[in-house]
């Protein structure tokens, strides 16, 4: 049996005639840039999140990007951001002409390491950028004490729906950032993003710099960016949106599925789960296991037809693009052993019972061999 790493399909069907029609209600509007779709997809994300305010912008590389741009983040700044992690976290601070400090993570969460973060602040530091990677929240008590007054962006593109001590993410630190890349927990039919504050001025700016920097009619007091949401993208968003808690609640009993499932082959010794910490509501929008011999198992599913990726296989600061920066091998140990073991299984809501136990059971044929 193959066992598809993600099938987007199974989330479409049952909505498949809701997707329609509000796409149809756009069409005819003809109202594609910003609008009443996006006003209302704004004030229903915000609500679920618990924050004030909610920006949407068109994707989470260009959240991250434009939320820096209203920390006034430019050259001769530097940015404080975990080095396992995907690609944009870092990116965005060098387009921006600052430099991307990074730090290593918690070998348990894989979010950013706060005693790191303290270690790394300095008289440059402009922000600090934790990321809630593979849908759990960073220990953001911890981060908010480490970075003191420097301002907190949290990157949350993999965490919709996690929460930290019943706070949601994007809500505890100055912004956050969100990505509505298909395969997140909340995703849209391409690229969409949304940025969140409790702060008005914030909210106010942000709304500026995602139009160019416009305040009135061909009035410019920033240079902002093209950063606004499609209308379709929002209407979709706005049809998922209920759904989501439920979808996480999938992946939830799913990850608890695979715990059992791995006990009962007795690879608990051999496959490293990931770890849900108490009090910060793991969304499992990947299930990272950590593998001995992980790139011959990976060969291995493949060749049975199942689905499985590596986030991330190589550090950020061993990226070719960042040697200018001086980091070398056995920098940020944490994470570069993180990276030689990771492997992401099949975990969406729609997955079955019968293919978890092809995963289980194909793994427990390579280690038994």
């Amino acid at each position: 049996m193959s066992v598809p790493l993600l099938d987007l399909t199974r989330q479409y069907q049952p909505l498949r005639e809701e997707f329609r029609e509000v796409l149809d209600r756009v069409c005819d509007s003809q109202r594609f840039i910003l609008g009443p779709e996006v006003d209302a997809f704004e004030t229903e994300a915000a609500r679920a999140l618990g924050v004030a305010h909610a920006v949407g912008v068109t994707s989470g590389t260009d959240a991250l990007l434009e939320a820096l741009m209203a920390l006034d983040v430019g050259p001769g700044d530097e940015v404080v951001v975990p080095t396992f992690t995907f690609f944009a976290t870092a990116g965005v601070v060098t387009r921006l002409g600052a430099t991307p400090v990074f730090a290593d993570i918690d070998p348990v969460d894989f979010c950013i390491d706060p005693q790191q973060i303290a270690d790394h602040i300095g008289p440059a530091t402009r922000a600090v950028v934790p990321v809630h990677l593979f849908g759990q929240s960073a220990d953001m008590d911890a981060v908010l004490e480490a970075a003191g007054s420097v301002p907190v962006l949290e990157d949350c593109a993999q965490a919709w729906g996690a929460d930290c001590g019943g706070r949601q993410v994007g809500s505890m630190g100055v912004m956050g950032a969100f990505s509505f890349f298909p395969s997140k927990n909340l995703g849209c039919f391409g690229d969409g993003g949304l940025i969140t504050t409790g702060d008005p001025d914030v909210d106010r700016k942000l709304r500026e710099l995602r139009a160019h920097g416009q305040s009135g009619p061909y009035e410019h007091p920033l240079v902002g960016g093209n950063f606004r949401i499609d209308a379709l993208q929002a209407a979709v968003l706005r049809v998922k949106l209920p759904h989501v808690d439920g979808w996480i609640g999938g992946r939830r009993a799913n990850a608890d599925r695979y715990r059992r499932l791995f006990a009962e082959a007795g690879l608990e010794g051999t496959v490293d789960l990931p770890q849900a910490v108490a009090g910060r509501g793991h969304t499992f929008n990947q299930y990272v296991v950590r593998v001995p011999k992980r790139d011959a198992l990976r060969a291995f599913l493949a060749e049975r037809g199942i689905g499985v990726a590596v986030y991330y296989p190589l550090p950020l600061h061993l990226q070719p693009c960042f040697t200018y920066l001086g980091y070398h091998q056995g920098d940020f140990p944490v994470s570069e052993h993180a990276s030689r073991e990771v492997l992401a299984l099949p975990v969406f809501p729609e997955l079955t019972q019968d293919e978890q136990h092809e995963v289980v059971n194909a793994i427990a044929e390579f280690y038994s061999a």
